[in-house]
């Protein structure tokens, strides 16, 4: 027979222990470990709600139901966020809309730089509208009316480089672009304005006295849909080729 006694391991042998620090160890590098083992939760017995050497210890419960209503907050004030969002949109498209009505509607050609410079920008809550166009004089080739501002050759490259449009925020306005209202501009937005190949550069320039209006990463495409509207009524009061 063979003796019991030799069946039980020997002092020599040195089985691996799992120490309470390896356990929770395995289980901060595991985190679904209990959501692919769900029947481990039966070998565990969760603390009770007691107070143990002054310390206070709580429940799973108690944890999940506050994990639960930290989710619930942090899931309302996401949709309230998306909602938001989802409105100032909309309000921004329907003013872009109604600018664009207002230069389609525009019975002569000073009447649709009025509605460039002058009218669409309380309609796009701005506060100062400019279109600069570059000329290597005083006159603008096909162009002779006011309420418009020109600079010399190359200044819209410099400040564009090879942007169609630029979003800057917290910055100072410059005099060249909005002259005498530069020192109300605190953000602004600059749209290339492609009218002809027969035409200089040009852009339109928003400028806000909120700081924070235009910023780098906003999207585009609803103040440069109303810069394509604009090309397009310049080449058809102008007589223009696209």
């Amino acid at each position: 027979m063979t003796d019991a006694a030799s069946e039980q391991p020997s002092k020599d042998d040195k089985s691996p222990m799992i120490s309470e620090e390896d356990v929770i160890a395995f289980l901060r590098d595991n985190p679904k470990f209990l959501a692919k083992n769900p029947e481990v939760c039966d070998f565990l017995i969760p603390p009770k709600k007691t107070k143990e050497g002054g310390r206070k210890i709580a429940d799973f419960q108690s944890y999940m139901i506050d994990r639960l209503k930290a989710d619930k907050t942090k899931a309302e004030t996401t949709t309230q966020e998306i909602v938001k969002t989802a409105r100032h949109n909309m309000n921004n498209q329907a003013r872009i809309h109604r600018a664009v009505l207002a230069v389609l509607e525009a019975q002569s050609f000073d009447e649709f730089i009025q509605a460039i410079t002058m009218d669409i920008t309380s309609m796009i809550d701005v506060d100062i509208t400019c279109l600069i166009v570059e000329a290597s004089g005083r006159n603008i080739p096909h162009v002779d009316t006011t309420g418009i501002r020109i600079v010399p050759q190359g200044t819209i490259k410099k400040w564009m480089g090879e942007n169609a449009s630029l979003l800057q925020s917290d910055i100072g306005g410059i005099e060249a672009i909005y002259g005498a209202g530069a020192n109300l501009v605190r953000s602004q937005a600059l749209v290339r304005v492609d009218i002809s190949l027969d035409t200089p550069p040009a852009i339109l320039a928003f400028g806000s006295r909120d700081p924070e209006l235009f910023q780098d990463g906003q999207g585009t495409e609803q103040v440069s849909f109303l810069a394509r509207v604009v090309e397009r009524q310049f080449r058809t009061w102008l007589n223009l080729p696209q």
